[in-house]
């Protein structure tokens, strides 16, 4: 078998985002039922938000112009939120409160703790501004605005903001159904005996719930083994239930590796192996006309790959608008003279301010993650010295 070059970590972002497509429909849906959907519309506001301009403080309206100090200003109307105001009569104030509507001829609410009541009225030491506490029309949203885009995954303030607009049915897409296939003959499922030679599967029981708590559903949930015959069955089974394909394992260039070949034998293989550290092995590609991406066995792997990659691709096919993953920078607090021709991506504790390394770094060693906060990218080619900066990434992040 010829060798292959590795694409560098950067390239492999974008070929993954370029070659997927969104896969699902859209589906007009009640804004009740909305949480966790992905917009397939964008918001466009239909009118002004505050649809008039309304106090912000119980207190007072007045013209600005009318203001004088210790002047006792007599009460010409009482204003509550849900009432429409009438003009200002001039020289006087109104009591008003909390959200209620403001006279068109009044520019200035003062506050009732700056008031003194007085027998005929109220007065007002402290000189006010004018527009004091006033939320102007149009202050939070103006009509013929674009309010929320297409691709959006929609939280609980989108709701909100949808709501405010009047709107009670939206378009958004249909639930992304995702297959999940693991492979390899040493792999048993939690529950049973472990005989002499096997482990028990953890990419499974992980990628179903990575995919679960990225809002996906699992349409199909498959283990294959060692077999080339089998796991072309098995995918040929999955294809037509699943919108993509995931997969762990299988994917390396060992004569136990099936999964590229049955990807070679039965669609289109568009990327394999990346110059990353873990996770070098990843096949991206079509089988039987579904997309797939075939992960690395190796649990750390499994996990760098679908944080980095398979994320990618999931979002592009659900709908969502993709955005940069986002990191800050942080000083290492360690140090390793020996650099490596792969972006490596080290499972890091932050602690006083620094990076910290956990001591298991392995491909095959899941407990890092549990006991890190995230991920330390280091560039290829790059040494790392003690206080040196590199980008550290939440795993909250993904």
């Amino acid at each position: 078998m010829s060798k292959s070059p590795l694409i560098s970590f950067t390239d492999a972002l974008n070929t993954i985002q370029a070659n997927s497509n969104c896969l699902v429909s859209k589906q007009a849906i009640e804004l009740d039922q909305a949480l966790g959907k992905v917009l397939a519309q964008d918001i466009i506001a239909e009118l002004d938000i505050p649809p008039a301009s309304n106090s912000a403080m119980d207190g007072y309206v007045m013209r600005f112009e009318d203001w004088q100090v210790n002047k006792v200003f007599a009460i010409s109307q009482r204003i509550p939120a849900g009432q429409a105001a009438t003009e200002l009569e001039a020289g006087t104030v109104a009591r008003i409160f909390t959200g209620a509507e403001i006279p068109t001829n009044a520019d200035l609410v003062i506050m009732q703790e700056n008031a003194t009541q007085q027998d005929e009225g109220v007065s007002f030491q402290q000189e006010p501004k004018q527009h004091d506490n006033i939320r102007p029309k149009g202050q939070d949203i103006t009509k013929g605005n674009l309010v929320l885009s297409q691709g959006t995954c929609l939280e609980a303030q989108h709701l909100g903001m949808i709501a405010s607009l009047g709107i009670k049915q939206i378009v958004a897409f249909s639930e992304l159904k995702v297959g999940i296939l693991t492979t390899g003959d040493e792999l048993i499922e939690a529950g049973k005996p472990l005989k002499k030679g096997q482990i028990y599967n953890s990419n499974g029981p992980m990628l179903k719930a990575l995919v679960e708590k990225s809002g996906y559903k699992v349409a199909s949930y498959q283990h294959a083994p060692d077999n080339h015959e089998e796991t072309e069955a098995i995918l040929a089974k999955m294809a037509p239930l699943c919108d993509i394909i995931l997969s762990s394992g299988g994917v390396s260039v060992g004569e136990e590796d099936h999964v590229k070949n049955v990807i070679e034998a039965n669609g289109e293989l568009l990327l394999w192996k990346i110059a990353i550290k873990p996770g070098k092995p990843l096949v991206h590609g079509k089988v039987f006309n579904t997309p797939f991406i075939g992960l690395p066995g190796n649990p750390s792997s499994t996990l760098v790959t679908f944080h980095w990659f398979a994320t990618i691709a999931l979002a592009v096919s659900s709908g969502l608008t993709v955005t940069p993953v986002q990191g800050f920078e942080i000083a290492s607090g360690f140090s390793r003279q020996n650099a490596i021709s792969r972006d490596e991506f080290l499972r890091v504790s932050i602690i006083d301010g620094k990076a910290i390394a956990h001591h298991q770094q392995s491909s095959g060693a899941l407990s890092a993650a549990c006991h890190s906060h995230g991920y330390f990218h280091i560039p290829a080619g790059e040494k790392i010295e003690e206080n040196k900066r590199f980008t550290f990434y939440p795993f909250s992040s993904f």
